[in-house]
């Protein structure tokens, strides 16, 4: 028996050191469905755990006031997730100054104006990213925004050929591949229904801010803030997805300066990696008036301690680049976290959220998912006075539950961002922002 333990071990061992060691030459590819074929998706093995509780400091004081929150336990939460998960992120660049590239007001067949604006982050015009924004032609006044992240450039949302492509420096994710051909993710984003509506949206090819590979931080924004003689983000400080979020930020900004558009409605989106990017952005910028998750799993809004699905070992060692390295302090040792998602989630109230899965995405744990918004749900009652998330039971798939502050549905089909899904959230930002 002890021999048998023994080999079981060396086996344990073996396999993730060749996961670890091998993890920067075998294919993202083959790495996910090697993770995915081994991983949990039965509610009768989760491990046990016990959340900790919003509400309770880390001292065991209990917060029972808005002041309390706002001035004692929310920064230590922020703290928290900033040093052991996401990693600290630097001020915004004093030298940050903005640049309207190209303007169209007759774009999509005149129903909208569209803009590329630079973000520069030094006082040359050498480093910066590219916010692409459609405004809708039919308006009064400056009008609400959708603003998210997006996977393939920013002329890969719309057959619109006036998108710029991204320029040949910030096209490193691409290395090994052609460029994506213009349109290829249009499905995803619904320009035209947005204009219809009297929405704005806009988007960021991430790769303009960090490319999601694992580069040793040298390709994005991070060398433009290391101190002398440093190469690499210290163990607390930011990862990819926390540069993502911080960029989302910086262009904030810059809509602040935009008169078509009203910066107290701007609603940040994001699917899959980009969702947990929302939501961070969303937690250290109270700027954003609504956060929308889609499908962001493990990270985002699912519950860690339920290890289900992708686990926090499973997305250090697949997505090495997304979250600082403190953040490996937690693989297979989940209960030893000091927060889980649900406290990320807690981190928006009292602006409006929602969350969102899909039935065959059990990847990214639908019901962790609908758990954070459950268990976020005491402080937007207790504190705020605002209606959470209305159940405690998953609702069936199709079936969207927004009438309180925090949203939630479960759509059918796979891991994806869809019409339905899009028409959820413009009905719910028409309750807050067209009241």
């Amino acid at each position: 028996m002890n021999t048998q333990k023994k080999i079981t071990g060396i086996l344990c061992f073996l396999q993730c050191f060749v996961l670890t060691v091998l993890a920067e030459s075998l294919p993202k590819d083959t790495i996910f469905r090697y993770l995915a074929s081994k991983a949990n998706y039965e509610e009768e093995n989760i491990p046990n755990y016990d959340l900790p509780n919003p509400l309770i400091m880390k001292n065991g004081s209990t917060i029972n006031t808005l002041k309390q929150w706002n001035q004692k336990r929310r920064p230590e939460l922020l703290r928290l997730f900033e040093t052991e998960m996401f990693g600290k992120a630097p001020k915004h660049p004093k030298d940050m100054h903005f640049k309207i590239l190209t303007e169209d007001k007759n774009a999509l067949g005149g129903i909208a104006t569209r803009k590329e604006v630079s973000v520069y982050l030094t006082k040359s015009d050498k480093h910066y990213f590219t916010v692409l924004i459609y405004i809708p032609n039919k308006r009064s006044g400056a009008v609400p925004l959708f603003f998210g992240l997006n996977f393939k450039g920013n002329h890969t949302i719309s057959l619109d050929p006036g998108i710029s492509y991204p320029t040949p420096e910030k096209q490193k994710e691409f290395l090994w591949k052609r460029l994506p051909p213009r349109g290829i993710a249009a499905a995803r984003w619904p320009i035209e229904m947005l204009m219809e509506n009297g929405y704005a949206l806009a988007t960021i090819y991430r790769g303009d801010i960090d490319p999601d590979f694992d580069d040793a931080f040298k390709n994005g924004v991070h060398p433009l803030f290391y101190k002398k003689g440093q190469h690499h983000p210290a163990n607390d400080e930011w990862g990819t997805i926390a540069a993502w979020a911080w960029a989302m930020s910086c262009a904030m900004n810059y809509f602040e300066t935009d008169k078509d558009i009203n910066t107290s409605q701007v609603a940040v989106f994001g699917h899959s990696r980009h969702g947990k990017a929302a939501l961070w952005a969303g937690a250290t910028d109270q700027r954003f008036a609504m956060i929308i998750s889609n499908c962001s799993g493990c990270g985002g809004a699912a519950l860690s301690r339920r290890a289900i699905g992708e686990t926090i070992q499973a997305i250090n060692q697949q997505f090495p680049h997304w979250f600082c390295r403190n953040f490996r302090k937690y693989n297979s040792k989940e209960n030893t976290l000091p927060f889980d998602q649900h406290e990320l989630i807690a981190l928006l109230a009292p602006r409006p959220v929602y969350i969102a899965s899909a039935t065959e995405d059990q990847w990214a744990d639908p019901k962790g998912e609908f758990l954070s918004g459950v268990h976020a749900t005491p402080v937007y009652e207790f504190i705020f006075g605002a209606k959470g998330l209305d159940a405690k039971e998953m609702p069936p798939s199709d079936t969207p539950l927004q009438d309180g502050s925090i949203a939630y549905h479960i759509r059918s089909g796979r891991h994806d961002i869809t019409q339905y899904d899009w028409k959820q959230y413009v009905k719910f930002a028409d309750k807050w922002f067209r009241k």
